[in-house]
């Protein structure tokens, strides 16, 4: 890399990461790029580069002692520095690019290993120090330690939420929608459970809805960014809904609602809940009577549920020509699900005394 003081800097890359809410170790900082380069190359450029995976650009800068610009590029895969060249060569020829990529600081293994683990706790050395109780005479400081992160440890553990932290699908807005993108109504999904369930920082949950957009959709988010620096993740999504939101008709809508699956680690009341919503959708935009909702509702929880074993407890199938209100449907789930949560921690506490 180069080191002459013309050159950007990785203080200049984090700065301009924190600007435009990019992940400074997805990103990557070209500079020596021709002002008549389009945006398509430079993508195409970065890409070549395998182990960077999909590369959006997410800004342009003029760099005057170098007469060229600089360009923010966005990549899918984690930056390792040491896959990555400092010079790239163009896809359509002429001089090379430069690359600036951030490289962690070198820290203590065991000090570098603590910071990971409490950073994936969400916790900081903050809740270590404020955990440590004084040691006791025969106590020292890793004892200390040990015991206050296992404390984190205690507080902390939850199921994984994997579903809320899935990569959200490719929007634009574009209609019909391009092969390889999602509907509004399935986007829109998609982004709600991440906002609503994702345990990540508002900060992340913004950065993970634009890496998404793609034109024209990306345009409105990035207007809101201008207008509103200090906009939601769910300002994000209703900017969205209200722009493009009389894009899909009731067909389109019910063709999505006929896509929806349970996903892993959902509960199945939770996913009545995700059906309803989107039932509501299709109906109030004339894709379905109302007279049918009841058993469309049942039709698509059996088509799309994993829990099968709660399926038969409840009569589902055998109950469609005759099928539920979605209120009493749910009531009999939340029942059930309470039912089987008691069983469940009645035998973890037999297993308990057993040993």
């Amino acid at each position: 890399m180069e080191t002459q003081t013309s050159s950007p800097s990785q203080l200049e890359l984090v700065n301009w990461c924190r600007g435009e809410l990019v992940d400074v170790k997805h990103a990557l900082l070209l500079y020596g790029v021709p002002e008549s380069v389009s945006i398509a190359e430079i993508e195409e450029t970065a890409e070549s580069i395998k182990v960077l995976g999909k590369v959006v650009v997410r800004g342009k800068m003029f760099h005057p002692q170098q007469q060229s610009l600089m360009v923010l590029c966005e990549c899918r895969e984690v930056i390792d520095p040491t896959k990555i060249p400092p010079e790239v060569m163009p896809i359509s020829g002429g001089s090379i690019w430069k690359a600036v990529y951030y490289v962690e600081p070198q820290t203590d293994k065991f000090e570098e290993k603590l910071l990971t683990f409490l950073r994936n706790e969400g916790k900081t050395l903050e809740d270590v120090q404020s955990a440590c109780i004084l040691p006791s005479a025969g106590d020292n400081n890793s004892e200390a330690i040990i015991r206050a992160v296992g404390d984190i440890m205690s507080k902390t553990s939850r199921p994984t939420d994997s579903y809320g932290y899935r990569r959200l699908r490719t929007f634009s807005g574009v209609s019909p929608t391009p092969v390889g993108e999602e509907s509004l109504y399935m986007w829109l999904e998609q982004a709600t459970l991440l906002v609503d369930e994702g345990e990540c920082s508002d900060k992340e949950k913004r950065r993970r809805i634009l890496e998404s957009l793609k034109d024209p959709a990306l345009e409105i988010i990035q207007a809101v960014r201008m207008t509103e620096p200090d906009a939601s993740p769910h300002d994000y999504i209703e900017a969205i809904e209200s722009i493009f939101g009389t894009v899909e008709s009731g067909e389109e809508l019910y063709l999505s609602f006929r896509a929806l699956r349970q996903q892993s680690g959902e509960r199945l009341s939770d996913f009545l809940r995700r059906l309803e919503r989107s039932l509501v959708k299709v109906v109030q935009a004339g894709g379905l009577p109302v007279s049918s909702a009841n058993k469309a509702r049942v039709e698509q929880l059996i088509r799309g549920s994993t829990s099968d074993l709660m399926l038969l407890q409840l009569k589902i199938r055998e109950r469609k020509d005759d099928p539920p209100s979605f209120l009493n449907l749910l009531r009999e789930m939340i029942e059930e699900e309470s039912r089987q949560s008691a069983r469940q921690r009645l035998v973890d506490l037999k297993g308990h005394q057993l040993i």
